[in-house]
């Protein structure tokens, strides 16, 4: 028998699986560079988020490409960040609508 989940359990099954893969500190570092696409407490939309080719969001963080890929692919999978292929480059950034949704996760009660 099938459970319909709570929309209260369907939102911590979410977030604790985006937390999971925000606990890896390369995906952490990765996605941090991600959320500087502009100043706190502002919303970016698609548009004007900042997005890096692969290559570029890896640079200073010591981590084989094969890894790094490793590591978007989980944060892609996590709904974390968004990945497009640009002719031989793929970008990367931060689905606007998930940080919404992080920072209503930890002010829904205040």
């Amino acid at each position: 028998m099938v459970r319909n989940m709570s929309n209260f359990e369907d939102i911590i099954n979410r977030q604790a699986g985006r937390f999971k893969a925000l606990s890896n500190p390369h995906r952490l570092a990765l996605f941090q560079r991600l959320c500087n696409c502009c100043a706190p407490g502002t919303v970016c939309n698609a548009d004007e988020a900042v997005r890096f080719c692969v290559g570029d969001l890896g640079e200073g963080l010591n981590i084989a490409p094969s890894t790094l890929s490793h590591h978007l692919k989980e944060l892609h999978r996590a709904g974390l960040i968004m990945m497009q292929r640009n002719g031989k480059h793929v970008e990367c950034w931060v689905e606007p609508n998930t940080l919404q949704e992080l920072v209503g996760f930890f002010t829904a009660n205040q």
